[in-house]
């Protein structure tokens, strides 16, 4: 498997979370900001929702699912859970993307 993948449990079972570097284009496109600029303010805590909900979607569909289903989780599911465990779930997504490895990993 691709070390690079972050599982985690979402919605209705446990999915893939993978943000590859096509992935992160369509997320600057998406969000007219640049992935520095992104990361800058995740780590900071200074993230809008909408961007959390664009990662989780990009992310699962990295992850392996499907478009469609990647965005029906997100919409079912993610307003159901509060900002801070959305971000909880996405911080090690975050972490592999920019270091290779998520920061709960064992040094």
């Amino acid at each position: 498997m691709n070390e690079l993948v972050h599982s985690a449990f979402f919605g209705d079972g446990e999915k893939q979370f993978l943000l590859s570097h096509d992935l992160v284009i369509e997320l600057e496109r998406k969000t007219g900001t640049g992935i520095g600029s992104i990361s800058r303010r995740f780590y900071s805590g200074d993230f809008k929702l909408s961007e959390l909900l664009h990662v989780s979607r990009l992310a699962l569909i990295g992850g392996g699912s499907d478009p469609e289903e990647a965005d029906a989780l997100v919409t079912t599911f993610a307003p159901r859970m509060s900002v801070t465990k959305l971000y909880e779930l996405l911080l090690p997504v975050m972490d592999l993307l920019m270091f290779g490895k998520a920061s709960t990993d064992e040094q």
